[in-house]
């Protein structure tokens, strides 16, 4: 299946403000976990983010060789694991460094090859990922650990938001069925307690094959049936067969809610998972009708 970015994308590379001279150089390989260095190192960290273009796809990313020499030049380096980004280790096995530190997401919640790789929608793992940042930095800097955990502290709170925010949710709307174009939400959703439909469908097109024609016919019955509560897409990339499906839900009038897999420019981590938290449960207390 061919899938379009929504726009050109000029550049994926995105430095944070910049820091104090000598700072430790932290490599994030997405933006969101570029932001978490940010916040927990302040002034003491200078951090680069690879994937930070709200406008293109993760999964056609390509690494050059400017990404190539940040890595290699970082004291620290933060990513996905899961098979999200098997770039990073493929560029750190090339260039070994016995100094630097790496934080996997996947490592510290348990997943691996196979398990849906969008685990920063999960509200558990963002927090764990705080921690191990903030340990390794206390390690690597004890002159400044206790700006670390105050920021970590800090940081903590506004992610308790979205664990909160989750927790309602899924007390009022636990088992409701739901359907999505891919698994971007998914263990958002499974956080939420919602019946998620259509996997197969999703991990198609996440993987980029064509969903079975069987696969498509239960997604599309789904829609036109009003089977599903709330329809998510991924609003980064469309197909023709996204938009189709588009068109399905709101003729059907089926709650359509958009998400993303990098964090929008100008929103903190917290306030990203919120804006999509807030739209999921205005979506799923429309009318039924």
């Amino acid at each position: 299946m061919k899938r379009f970015i929504a726009a050109l994308a000029l550049a994926s590379v995105a430095t944070f403000p910049a820091h104090a001279a000598g700072a430790i150089p932290i490599v994030a390989a997405e933006n969101f976990y570029g932001g978490i260095a940010s916040t927990i190192g302040g002034d003491h960290v200078s951090v680069t983010a690879i994937l930070s273009n709200p406008d293109e796809d993760p999964h056609l990313f390509e690494a050059s060789p400017s990404v190539a020499r940040n890595l290699a030049a970082a004291k620290i380096v933060i990513y996905n694991g899961a098979d999200y980004d098997p770039w990073v280790a493929k560029l750190l096995s090339a260039n070994s460094e016995p100094d630097r530190a790496t934080i996997v997401a996947a490592d510290l919640m348990g997943r691996k090859s196979g398990d849906n790789p969008h685990l920063w929608y999960d509200p558990a793992t963002m927090p764990a990922v705080a921690k191990a940042l903030a340990a390794q930095l206390d390690a690597i800097d004890p002159t400044n650990k206790a700006d670390y955990d105050a920021y970590l502290a800090t940081l903590g709170a506004s992610l308790q938001q979205i664990a909160d925010k989750a927790a309602a949710i899924k007390a009022k709307y636990a088992g409701v069925e739901v359907t999505a174009t891919e698994p971007v939400l998914g263990t958002m959703a499974a956080a939420l307690g919602l019946k998620m439909r259509n996997e197969r469908f999703q991990l198609s097109v996440m993987n980029e094959t064509e969903p079975s024609a069987h696969d498509t016919a239960a997604m599309e019955d789904d829609l036109r049936g009003r089977k599903v509560k709330v329809f998510f897409y991924n609003n980064q990339v469309t197909d023709p067969l996204t938009d189709r499906l588009l068109k399905l839900a709101n003729a059907a009038n089926v709650p359509v809610v958009g998400v993303s897999e990098t964090q929008p420019a100008g929103k903190t981590f917290a306030e990203w998972m919120l804006t999509e938290l807030d739209a999921t449960e205005k979506a799923l207390a429309s009318p039924s009708s």
